[in-house]
This record gives C-alpha cells, sequence and structure tokens, in this order.
C-alpha cells in the first residue's frame, strides 16, 4: 500500500480513488450499521451502496458480556473496513478511553470521534472534540472528527492532525439537509487540502449531492438509510447521488448569473425577430 500524508487528498487520473488514513479508497459513501430492520437488510444495503467503511459503536458490541459478536461476525463478512466511533460519549476522557478500548477490540487506529456537548440537538463539545482529538492523534490513531460547519474549529481539527474533518449538515437523525450551505461551502474553500467528509443530517439523496457538488471528499449516513422504508433502495440512491455530485463538482458548474441569457444562439434567429 502506497504510503500517502494523511493531510493530503487527491485524485487519481484514471479513477476516482480517494485517500483516507493511508488507504485508498473508491467509494465515497460511509455507512452506519445501526438501526437497521435486521442483519441481513444491513448486509443487503451495504452491499447496494458498495460503500467500504462502516462505522461500529463500541457500545453496540457490549465487550463487558460478550455481546455483540453475531453482529460482529456480520459485519467482518462485508469486507469493509471499520470505523469504530465514541457515540455516547460526554467528554474527552470517555472518548479517549473508549478509544483505546476500540482500538484493542476492533484491531484498527481508525476512530470516528464524537463527543456530545448538548443532548437535545446532539451537538458536539467543541472543545472537548479538540482536546481528544489532540491526544489520540498524539497516540497513534486516525481521528475521524466530527464536528459543526464552524471553520475556525474545523482548521484547528485539521492543524492537530485528524485524517478526515467530518461537519455535520445538520444535527444528527435530523434529516433536514445542508442547513447553512454558506458554511459548508466555506470549509471547503478555506481547507483545500484537508479531507471534508459530511457526517449527520443528510436525509435525502439529492442532499448529498448537493454537499459532494460543493467538493467535499465523501459523506456519511447512518439514519437517513437504515429507516427509509426500503433501505437497500435508498442505499442505491444515496450512492448513485454520492457519484453524481462528485461528477457535478468535477466538471465544474456554469457560474450563477444576476440576469438571464438566452441558451439560444442569435445566429439563425428567426427573420422576424431582427425587424
Amino acid at each position: 500500500m502506497q504510503d500517502i500524508p494523511q493531510d493530503k487528498h487527491s485524485v487519481a487520473a484514471t479513477e476516482d480513488t480517494w485517500q483516507v488514513a493511508r488507504t485508498t479508497l473508491s467509494s465515497r459513501l460511509l455507512l452506519g450499521t445501526a438501526h437497521y430492520p435486521s442483519l441481513q437488510v444491513l448486509s443487503d444495503a451495504v452491499q447496494a451502496s458498495g460503500t467500504q467503511v462502516l462505522t461500529v459503536g463500541l457500545r453496540r458490541m457490549q465487550p463487558e458480556t460478550g455481546g455483540g459478536n453475531h453482529f460482529w461476525q456480520r459485519v467482518q463478512a462485508m469486507g469493509c473496513h471499520v470505523l469504530p466511533n465514541t457515540a455516547g460519549c460526554h467528554s474527552a476522557n470517555e472518548a479517549i478511553t473508549l478509544a483505546h478500548m476500540a482500538r484493542e477490540i476492533f484491531g484498527t487506529p481508525w476512530i470516528k470521534l464524537e463527543v456530545i456537548g448538548d443532548d437535545y440537538t446532539l451537538q458536539p463539545d467543541l472543545l472537548a472534540t479538540l482536546d481528544a482529538a489532540t491526544q489520540l492523534v498524539r497516540d497513534g490513531f486516525s481521528v475521524f472528527a466530527y464536528t459543526t460547519d464552524d471553520l475556525v474549529m474545523a482548521q484547528r481539527l485539521h492543524g492537530a492532525g485528524c485524517a478526515a474533518v467530518m461537519p455535520w449538515a445538520a444535527p444528527i437523525g435530523s434529516g433536514r439537509g445542508p442547513m447553512n450551505p454558506y458554511a459548508l461551502e466555506t470549509l471547503r474553500r478555506r481547507l483545500p487540502d484537508a479531507m471534508l467528509v459530511v457526517d449527520a443530517g443528510l436525509g435525502r439523496p439529492s442532499h448529498a449531492a448537493t454537499v459532494m457538488e460543493f467538493g467535499f471528499d465523501a459523506v456519511l449516513l447512518n439514519t437517513a438509510v437504515a429507516q427509509a422504508g426500503d433501505p437497500v433502495r435508498m442505499a442505491r440512491a444515496f450512492a448513485s447521488a454520492v457519484s453524481a455530485g462528485r461528477d457535478a463538482f468535477q466538471a465544474t458548474p456554469m457560474p450563477e448569473r444576476s440576469a438571464a441569457q438566452a441558451s439560444t444562439p442569435t445566429v439563425g434567429m428567426p427573420f422576424w425577430h431582427a425587424q
């Protein structure tokens, strides 16, 4: 595997791959594994999405009781990279402790860092997130940091060495889509070398296409797929939307104009318009 600096992203000339945490991926859709109607539906949705990265909550594994073994075996059988998360943590110390446990259990230095600051909105505690990210990077983790769309905090998380900065589009599980497109676009412009993955708040494939058109590197979904009426079809729809948004970004959309401009050339205009 090619050794690639974590703070760089690049697109291969012949294939639209991307690199994060020293790993090359071809899918730009990351999936969570919670709230699916069954393990079979989860497995089918993963296959339909083409994802290569699955997030897994350590609390789902219930290591203290030996629970979660069947779930873990099914996840392993899907052949994806596992991104453990620290969901449910409310302090930097809790998140750091859980990250170390996850590294022992899952055998990966990848960690999706979540430190919740408000139980009503599930808004992250940004200061605790930065403290935990800084320590975990020192401890050798590849940190995927969940944050808001705050530019300064995103810059500091990137500066701390996070493998990916993961701003929300809207509160977790809300499905509202990008609530502050200006802030998300600004993040992309101001952090051109950072790996940026939109995490949380996307409810429809059009939301995913929109943020990919902004130039984000990938999106992470859970509820929007797991709680859809047909999770498998929705997973396929999101995969198509992510691909379409990425294609649109690379194709460079036309600039917006303040006034109408005829799309029909004036050459060959009907003679009665020339009078």
